[in-house]
């Protein structure tokens, strides 16, 4: 299978191959990052994203083909994210895949992003149905109960800002650069964590959602109060923002395992966690601990692969494939695709 994807600043594309077992391998995983190109503007500007995604993927996609040692026509199927995401990438990378699939005779399997990040557990871990997925991303932040292929249910999600984004903000506010959430996480190994008392917004309330546009304000709050800020003044503010949404992901996790305990009494429990700021070695620890705590089983695939690539967009192809489901070429890019959409099961496209 190959897999592409374009929904934000990676150029991917990735050679997968899943046996009759369902047993999955990477046999060739191509990333470009745009990092230089967006660094100046202090996040992605989408317009500058499509057009390096326009110049970059035929020489990506090239690339992964070679590296597999394959030819193009050898593939079984190509896959490629068609939402959500920012729309012009997307478009750049299903476009090519439509093309490559009509013109080689091959299926097309239309994906999910964000099934591509619920999926990837399977490749690296062989982890069986059903799970439990935390994905925490630039632009996701939510709870999904994963039954199986197409099936997902959305137990929480943030009604504001996802975590990324308020790591990126944060980072900025304090002039730390772009990514902003490795740059936060080691400002904060400097800082006193107990030094600034921000808020942990919504923990008060059962529901398993999320809300970090209050503890951002707090933020930016304590950082003009203290105005111009020192070295250690911009770590301690670090240390505390990274304490506090550890405490938020540690207690809505803490909850999240006792429903899913709950409703699959006797199952064994497993948890995982995907997107970039799983990276994150406090929010890691934290998750670690809770997980231990409840007797769950904690699943973070690699780094490389949390993070937005095309392995887990052919692996979810191929995942798709496996079972029948493939996409007409007529199928259309979508900005916005929730994973619990009622067209996420087989046949979206048809």
């Amino acid at each position: 299978m190959l897999g592409i994807e374009t929904s934000c600043d990676e150029t991917a594309a990735a050679i997968v191959v899943r046996d009759a077992q369902g047993a999955g391998r990477i046999v060739s995983n191509v990333v470009r990052s745009q990092l230089d190109e967006h660094a100046a503007f202090g996040g992605v500007v989408p317009e500058l994203a499509a057009r390096a995604h326009v110049a970059w993927l035929d020489h990506i996609i090239a690339q992964a083909v070679s590296e597999a040692g394959i030819e193009l026509r050898d593939v079984d199927a190509i896959a490629a994210t068609a939402g959500p995401g920012l729309i012009g990438g997307v478009l750049v990378g299903l476009t090519t895949a439509k093309a490559l699939a009509a013109a080689l005779g091959k299926p097309l399997v239309a994906v999910n992003h964000l099934e591509g990040h619920a999926l990837t557990a399977r490749l690296t871990n062989a982890v069986p149905f059903p799970y439990l997925m935390l994905l925490v991303s630039g632009g996701h932040s939510q709870f999904v109960l994963v039954r199986g292929v197409g099936q997902y249910e959305r137990w929480g999600t943030t009604i504001d800002d996802a975590l990324g984004e308020a790591f990126d903000k944060v980072a900025k506010l304090l002039d730390l650069g772009h990514p902003g959430g490795p740059q936060v996480e080691i400002a904060a190994r400097s800082g006193d964590p107990s030094r600034f008392k921000f808020p942990r917004p919504l923990l008060r309330e059962e529901r398993l959602d999320f809300s970090f546009s209050g503890l951002k304000t707090a933020v930016r709050l304590a950082a003009e109060s203290i105005a111009p800020l020192t070295d250690q003044d911009v770590y301690d503010i670090a240390a505390g923002f990274q304490l506090a949404v550890t405490d938020i992901v540690a207690t809505r996790t803490r909850q999240a395992l006792v429903r899913f305990k709950a409703e699959f009494a006797g199952e064994p429990i497993r948890m995982v966690v995907a997107g970039g700021v799983a990276a994150n070695r406090a929010i890691g620890a934290a998750l670690r601990a809770v997980t231990e705590e409840a007797g769950a089983e904690l699943v973070i695939p690699p780094p490389a692969l949390c993070t937005d690539n095309g392995a887990m967009v052919a692996w979810a192809g191929a995942e798709r494939l496996a079972l029948g489901d493939t996409d007409r070429l007529d199928f259309v890019a979508r900005p916005r695709w929730p994973l619990d959409s009622e067209d996420m099961g087989l046949h979206h496209g048809a």
